[in-house]
């Protein structure tokens, strides 16, 4: 979709750039769908912080949306693209033929009218979720189950898309928007297309106030702290980090230091997105 921007009328204006929501059909979600949300400020339930510069950002409330499309051979159309503000996808409502609604995420493509459906037969067409073994080799896939009957869990970002590479045996290669090959079970269900809304990467906030609209409190560098606080800080002047490499607050190392213990599951990845 298009960005629009704006005349500097003010230092936030100057580099600040919006969608101009033109696939947006209407403004009032379905109330069925929605749910509270309560703002958790990075906490847990023991109101400890465990994901620090979260908190404040403007209310808003849940769209339930349908990540496994369990609703087979069932054809449902296309009511309208909406505005989620819970991501940076734009979303689908769907009218099932038995009368029962439904989001989705809107891949590209998808208009007001159109009727897709969720069907080991179903068209290659986007909105449509097949198993992987009946999808052609070089299809652009979203919202992949990681698990059969989990429902997506991959590639649901604004202008993502995974490309099926190979068929074998019992399992499906997937090059994802990362660069990572990694293997699937190939009764795993995906949604035929690329997500919607692709300038959402080209978007310029402008100002801090708008990043604080969506939930992001500020970051202090650590080496502008003092030493007790970071091991980055101290010195005379900037300084530099003068240690073997760089640190967190808590002293364990960071920015590129391998953290991934899954070896259940590290047997799946064939090729790492480093290339490696």
């Amino acid at each position: 979709m298009p960005v629009k921007t704006f005349k500097p009328t003010s230092p936030g204006r100057r580099g600040m750039s919006v969608s101009t929501f033109e696939e947006i059909t209407t403004t009032t979600p379905e109330r069925t769908l929605l749910r509270p949300l309560k703002s958790k400020a990075g906490r847990n339930f023991r109101g400890k912080i465990t994901v620090r510069h979260r908190g404040t950002g403007h209310k808003r409330r849940y769209r339930v949306i349908d990540f496994k499309r369990d609703k087979e051979d069932i054809p449902a159309a296309v009511a309208s693209i909406e505005y989620d503000p819970n991501r940076s996808a734009r979303i689908a409502l769907l009218v099932y033929a038995d009368g029962e609604k439904r989001y989705i995420i809107a891949p590209v493509g998808l208009k007001v009218g159109d009727t897709v459906i969720s069907s080991t037969s179903a068209e290659i067409r986007p909105g449509n979720t097949l198993p992987m073994q009946n999808i052609p080799l070089g299809t652009m896939l979203h919202n992949i189950e990681m698990q059969l009957g989990r429902g997506g869990q991959m590639v649901r970002a604004a202008g993502t898309s995974a490309q099926l590479m190979a068929k074998e045996g019992s399992h499906a290669l997937l090059r994802l928007p990362s660069g990572e090959m990694r293997l699937i079970d190939i009764r795993c269900r995906a949604t035929i297309g690329q997500v919607g809304n692709v300038d959402h990467g080209n978007i310029k906030l402008g100002k801090a106030g708008r990043r604080r609209w969506l939930g992001w409190r500020p970051s202090v560098r650590g080496s502008a702290m003092t030493p007790r606080d970071h091991p980055h800080g101290g010195g005379e002047g900037r300084s530099p980090i003068g240690m073997p490499g760089p640190k967190t607050p808590w002293g364990k190392p960071t920015l590129g230091y391998k953290t991934r213990r899954n070896k259940s599951t590290s047997k799946y990845i064939v090729r790492r997105r480093g290339g490696k």
